[in-house]
């Protein structure tokens, strides 16, 4: 009796370390200053579901680059100062202050400060498939999405989870992806290409 009471335990023990997202997160943005990877990203709403993949590049803090490739090309920009948006189908770029987008997109997210518990609410969430969740809910209620998840494996990202105040899901699944790679600082400066409208929000 003692040994299968024993054997329990262990195996409770063992679940709730491999649950644990939080720190696999608090060691995953801790050892990670700069990161680039594929995406593939499932938007869902009651009626639609789209689909779109591409590539990112990350500098922390505050420096990313996020490109949609597939079905339509975009590019997402954070060079450190400000946000640009460029629609090349529009061929309109939108641009405001950094500081203003920062927590409203994953790409704002994952390139933020060490701080997200001070941005997020964090709870453990299990594990599904060897993936180890957590929800991240915003502590302001202007925040873009009002819930997050994230899931784990191994200390690395594997997937993101997002839900907005009007009930739209993004998925988000990463691949190729490396930790601390060389990113020249001249990757994350965007130059508005000639003939473009340009959008200043602030």
């Amino acid at each position: 009796m003692k040994k299968i009471v024993l054997a329990s335990l262990s195996l409770l023990a063992a679940g709730s370390i491999q649950a644990a997202a939080i720190p696999q997160l608090t060691s995953f943005i801790a050892s990670t200053a700069t990161l680039s990877a594929d995406f593939h990203q499932v938007v869902s709403s009651k009626n639609k579901r789209n689909e779109a993949s591409g590539s990112l590049n990350i500098a922390r803090p505050g420096r990313f680059l996020w490109v949609y490739t597939k079905p339509y090309d975009q590019i997402i920009d954070g060079d450190g100062k400000r946000l640009w948006i460029y629609d090349k189908e529009l061929a309109q770029v939108t641009t405001r202050p950094l500081n203003a987008a920062l927590g409203s997109s994953p790409a704002a997210l994952l390139a933020g400060s060490n701080a997200i518990s001070r941005d997020y609410q964090l709870k453990e969430a299990g594990s599904k498939n060897g993936v180890d969740w957590l929800s991240a809910t915003p502590r302001k209620a202007e925040n873009t999405f009002t819930s997050i998840r994230m899931g784990f494996k191994n200390n690395t990202l594997q997937e993101m989870e997002l839900t907005d105040s009007f009930g739209n899901t993004t998925r988000i699944s990463f691949s190729n992806l490396k930790k601390n790679p060389k990113l020249s600082a001249t990757l994350f400066k965007f130059t508005p290409p000639k003939g473009v409208d340009v959008i200043t929000d602030q």
